[in-house]
């Protein structure tokens, strides 16, 4: 019998890899997005696969369905994206949550939360090991998406002690590929998209700040895997490619592969924008078995250019 499996947030860059791989594998797919931030393009492709069903809802209203397991990545996560409605993305962070958690506790159904490196804020402790309780500013532009995914995960594990509930909280970091937003405001997306029409490059800051960037098929995998673990094995848990990079060299190396004419400029930091960011993934290399990043930053970048390069007008 065919696993039966809720996708929220199915439609968006993520959600839409994570349904593919979840047909290839031969589940029964639901996948909910109410398009705030999702394409129908991502996933237009599966439309037609009966094991495929889409359903237009916004998760902070309550949904029923009857399956097996729930990965819940529904928010807005750029921050052009989540602070445009702030208020919305603390609900749908919350709220979401709620009802997600319901249904699987309704259902025994078993859940992941797709949170993320943001839970960290600004770390003074590097790289940041799950146990780190993070540096963020409660009141600060970002802190509708960053305490809201650490609500989450307050609700995900009291659902989990008070009752029962089989869950799992993944910690996503810095994730690209092909399917990211066109104009989500996100280091990869946009330095490729100038690169590729021959604007200038902005850095925000002086481009020392780091990053560590995984390719979206091991985080599918990495998802995939931390969903098939002992119940025991609840999280947190970190995916994200330990390789660190600064912000300058992911720009250099795109105009190196665009082979851009674009010349890089520097403007003013954002408020609260992290200076460090690197997962320490030793949990998740012992706990998922035969599970670590493969895909190189040099093939990554090479298959999310000539992704851009086919929409691109």
């Amino acid at each position: 019998m065919r696993k039966r499996v809720l996708v929220t947030g199915g439609a968006g860059f993520i959600g839409s890899h994570l349904c593919e791989k979840l047909i290839d594998a031969g589940c029964d797919v639901l996948c909910l997005d109410n398009f705030f931030t999702g394409n129908k393009d991502n996933i237009v492709h599966l439309i037609n696969n009966p094991y495929f069903e889409l359903i237009r809802h916004d998760v902070t209203v309550p949904f029923y369905a009857e399956v097996d397991e729930i990965y819940n990545l529904a928010c807005p996560a750029s921050p052009i994206h989540y602070q445009l409605n702030p208020i919305k993305t603390v609900k749908t962070s919350v709220m979401g949550a709620i009802n997600m958690l319901g249904l699987a506790k309704r259902i025994k159904a078993k859940i992941l939360q797709s949170s993320t490196s943001e839970v960290y804020g600004d770390p003074q402790i590097h790289p940041q090991p799950e146990s780190y309780w993070g540096n963020v500013n409660p009141i600060g532009p970002r802190s509708c998406y960053d305490e809201g995914k650490r609500c989450a995960e307050t609700l995900f594990v009291n659902y989990h002690t008070q009752n029962d509930v089989r869950i799992k909280i993944a910690r996503i970091f810095n994730t690209y590929g092909p399917r990211m937003g066109q104009h989500d405001g996100r280091v990869v997306s946009n330095f490729i998209v100038q690169a590729l029409t021959n604007k200038d490059i902005t850095i925000f800051g002086d481009g020392k700040q780091t990053r560590s960037f995984m390719y979206i098929s091991d985080l599918i995998d990495a998802l995939i895997k931390f969903m098939d673990t002992d119940d025991r094995i609840t999280g947190p848990m970190n995916l994200g490619n330990p390789v660190e990079f600064t912000i300058l060299e992911i720009a250099q190396k795109i105009i190196e592969l665009t082979k851009s004419e674009s010349k890089i400029v520097f403007m003013p930091l954002p408020v609260d924008d992290p200076i460090q960011r690197k997962p320490d993934i030793s949990i998740a290399t012992k706990e998922l078995k035969e599970w670590k990043p493969t895909v190189t930053l040099n093939d990554g970048l090479s298959e999310t250019i000539n992704y851009f390069k086919s929409i691109i007008k």
